[in-house]
């Protein structure tokens, strides 16, 4: 009678052009870390980021998600690497990123949705003619040499000043009931042959972000392909997330195949997590706390993480379970101070 691995090298090489080694489990992929420069969070993750996938941070404002991206650059540019920034939302500060440590000489910073420089007209010269540059000639008369106004002039303009001041706005209440407002009619306007002044354009927060997705996806694209980047950091955390999820989960597909041949991180910075099973590593920040007992001084935050989904977690174990291990969700806490409190 054959031996059992006799019997599961025939099945598999019955089966090689449908199911290749159908019996026989895929190795487990261990991907290379690259520390974040925060203790507690490097220990959580057992070294770090993942290099050469997607790694999605997902949380509301102000719980720690930029400064976590901020400190992973600045760990890796710090080591001579180069990254890349695409800010969606335009809100990149660069005095705040050299104060983390991140050497903005090996930062590329994509602006989406930069405003406009206003148009101006052109210029015209204007030319004073001579006759208003020549002195009046001299009048004899009163008020040294006839310069002054005569002072039955200068009372003319006494009764419209005083009526003026008498005005009922002018001396009306302002604080005992409130006081009504004519409508301004609109203003007519006239058609004319010069060019009109084109207004900078600034996007509100209720406004449709959708050029600047679709500028900042193109851009992650074109980078993710050309390759040569350590890392690239799409940020998307002030938008809605009716938007956000909006994007079609082929192109994260595209992001993670891309990342893991030219083996660079990716950090997704949302408020909803939306790359789904392309992430490697999903991580859920919670709101961050004010640290001190001081209300008129600011120190820092506290912020807290949690672990929700990792694909590839390093195992000691060489045992490989039939069943997929139920999703083990581990936190950690970490500070963040401000630059006159100390360091972080």
């Amino acid at each position: 009678m054959p031996a059992t691995s006799t019997i599961r090298t025939q099945i598999e090489v019955a089966l090689a052009h449908k199911i290749p080694s159908a019996l026989t489990p895929a190795p487990k992929m261990i991907r290379p870390m690259a520390e974040t420069g925060i203790k507690s969070l490097d220990n959580l993750l057992q070294g770090g980021l993942p290099i050469g996938a997607v790694s999605e941070l997902v949380g509301p404002e102000c719980s720690g998600r930029t400064d976590i991206a901020l400190s992973f650059v600045a760990h890796l540019t710090q080591a001579s690497k180069v990254c890349a920034w695409i800010d969606a939302s335009n809100n990149f500060d660069p005095v705040s990123a050299a104060a983390a440590g991140v050497d903005l000489a090996r930062l590329l910073w994509v602006r989406c949705g930069a405003v406009r420089e206003t148009v101006k007209p052109p210029t015209r010269n204007f030319v004073l003619p001579d006759k208003y540059l020549v002195p009046r000639p001299a009048k004899q008369g009163l008020h040294g040499g006839g310069f002054g106004s005569h002072p039955r002039g200068e009372a003319k303009g006494l009764s419209g000043a005083v009526s003026g001041l008498l005005n009922p706005q002018s001396f009306a209440p302002r604080c005992a009931e409130p006081q009504l407002r004519l409508r301004e009619e609109n203003p007519s306007f006239i058609a004319s042959d010069e060019p009109a002044v084109v207004a900078s354009r600034r996007y509100s927060p209720t406004s449709k972000p959708w050029a600047r997705i679709e500028q900042a996806l193109g851009t992650a694209d074109l980078l993710l392909q050309g390759g040569g980047f350590s890392a690239v950091v799409l940020d998307m955390a002030s938008l809605a997330p009716e938007f956000v999820s909006r994007i079609q989960l082929s192109t994260w597909f595209r992001y993670r195949a891309a990342a893991e041949r030219t083996q660079s991180s990716v950090l997704l910075l949302t408020q909803y997590a939306c790359a789904k099973s392309s992430a490697e590593l999903l991580l859920h920040l919670q709101p961050a706390e004010a640290i001190g007992d001081e209300i008129t001084v600011f120190t820092g935050i506290q912020a807290h993480i949690e672990v929700t989904r990792r694909r590839f977690a390093p195992n000691t174990s060489n045992v490989v379970p039939l069943r997929k291990p139920p999703q083990n969700v581990s936190g950690a806490t970490w500070q963040c101070r401000t630059a006159w409190s100390g360091a972080r």
